[in-house]
């Protein structure tokens, strides 16, 4: 990356849900960094609080019972946590974006596209309505969307699913953010409509010079469209470093159990997958030692007792495991 000033520094976020069940740890102390015009992937498996903690990014936790506990959020050197409601309101939308799993439920039914679109501008950018129209109409032919004039007077219903999540992001990108989070992008998308949509977004992303943080819980996403990965688990990043890195050479259990798991055209055909056994834990139970030890084959003793920091393994490629050093050695002999 030729600009690395920092746009975004997460740092120690804890975010919390009040059940009947108890306590939920949801977000417990994640920190991470979002570079200017950089892709960013945040990987892990369903409920281990990535889509919490990009939603504490832009203070959507309903509260109650959510509540971001502690932490900061420092967004192009501003704190969004200690914001009042009218400037965090300024950030939503105009600084930073986000484009929703399932583009039905984030557009409104009942509002036209056009209306949806130029609203947005017209509250952030200030805009007349007819400069609004102007600009929805070349937003939505940026993103691929033909006839975009006509697609103005149409209601989401209108439209297939690969159309309603291109103008979501034509509306992420309408008031020209620094950022946008993208959370599942392509869940409810064919497989064919998610890379058309991934591609979209990376293309736009590299010539906006917008940075982009992917939410994902599909390690090839982010290995062909991300620059950093953090891998997340039950609340906690476990390992983080560039695409390659996590990859080619990943040094925490959990990450080499997402990439067994996931088929690869590079392997010999007929080789079975290998699933990680087990299940997430509890996150109202408090965790002792390391959380991912009941399914980790590398644990030990010291595994139960203590849970292990984040530490540097090489430049730019930390790991949270007691045996990483095993790990990478054991990968290296294998290949």
């Amino acid at each position: 990356m030729t600009d690395t000033r920092v746009l975004l520094e997460v740092e120690n976020l804890h975010t919390q849900f009040d059940t009947s069940a108890g306590m939920v740890r949801a977000v417990d102390g994640i920190s991470y960094t979002v570079n200017e015009g950089e892709t960013v992937g945040i990987v892990g498996e369903s409920g281990c609080g990535k889509s919490v903690g990009a939603m504490s990014i832009l203070r959507l936790i309903p509260d109650p019972p959510g509540r971001i506990a502690s932490g900061s959020v420092r967004f192009d050197g501003k704190d969004l946590l200690t914001m009042n409601d009218a400037e965090i309101r300024e950030v939503r939308g105009g600084q930073i974006s986000m484009v929703f799993q399932e583009p039905m439920t984030s557009l409104n039914p009942v509002l036209s596209i056009g209306l949806q679109l130029c609203e947005t501008m017209e509250i952030h950018l200030k805009l007349g309505p007819e400069e609004a129209k102007a600009r929805a109409i070349e937003l939505l032919d940026l993103v691929g969307i033909s006839e975009p004039a006509r697609r103005l007077q149409q209601y989401p219903h209108h439209l297939s699913g690969g159309m309603r999540q291109r103008v979501m992001i034509a509306l992420a990108l309408s008031c020209k953010p620094k950022l946008i989070i993208a959370d599942e992008p392509t869940t409810a998308l064919d497989v064919t409509i998610q890379a058309q949509i991934l591609e979209l977004m990376k293309d736009l992303s590299n010539r906006l010079r917008v940075a982009l943080i992917i939410i994902t819980h599909n390690l090839g996403v982010v290995a062909r469209y991300a620059d950093r990965v953090y891998v997340m688990y039950a609340g906690r990043i476990v390992e983080s470093g560039s695409a390659s890195d996590i990859y080619h050479r990943p040094v925490h259990p959990y990450t080499l159990g997402l990439l067994r798991s996931v088929p690869r055209l590079d392997r010999p055909r007929g080789e079975r997958l290998i699933p990680i056994d087990g299940h997430p834990p509890d996150l109202t139970r408090e965790i002792h030692g390391c959380a991912y030890r009941p399914r980790c084959s590398f644990a030990v003793e010291r595994c139960a007792h203590e849970a292990p920091r984040i530490e540097e393994v090489a430049p730019g490629h930390a790991s949270a495991c007691f045996e990483k050093a095993r790990l990478e050695r054991l990968l290296k002999e294998a290949s």
